[in-house]
């Protein structure tokens, strides 16, 4: 869907994947899903984000989402780990014993782009798959 923004018009969307660090499997407590999701709608909020699609299979979350041009893609993956790390560790302390680095992230991660008529149904297809068990995992060659 076309928005519009300050003196621009756009239709872009973003698929950021952040990574746990360590690849620690700690996404796997509702508790910790429900509040990460918060989190990353309250950003998108904030910054006129618009988020389409998460999901999660416990060590890394998949976020697909439409932002400002003003927003380069190292720019969304920047302000979505680095505010949910500091909050995630606020709320939840003892994510800091599972993860001695005191770092929630690993310093890599995924960005890309996503083509808006034939790539958008395959990835919201592989990101609503997230988490379940039908076998195997989809890989994103597969969608």
């Amino acid at each position: 869907m076309v928005k519009k923004a300050n003196h621009c018009v756009y239709d872009t969307h973003n698929h950021v994947v952040m990574v746990m660090k360590y690849r620690k499997k700690i996404l796997i407590k509702d508790e910790y899903i429900d509040y990460l999701c918060h989190l990353i709608n309250e950003l998108a909020e904030r910054n006129d984000f618009e988020i389409e699609e998460i999901g999660t299979d416990g060590d890394h979350v998949h976020v697909l989402l439409s932002a400002p041009p003003r927003y380069s893609p190292a720019k969304l993956k920047k302000v979505l780990k680095g505010t949910t790390g500091k909050l995630m560790f606020a709320r939840f302390p003892q994510l800091r014993e599972l993860l001695w680095g005191g770092e929630l992230w690993s310093d890599g991660g995924y960005v890309a782009t996503i083509g808006q008529y034939q790539g958008m149904p395959g990835i919201v297809k592989y990101l609503r798959n997230q988490g379940k068990k039908k076998g195997k995992q989809m890989s994103l060659s597969e969608f």
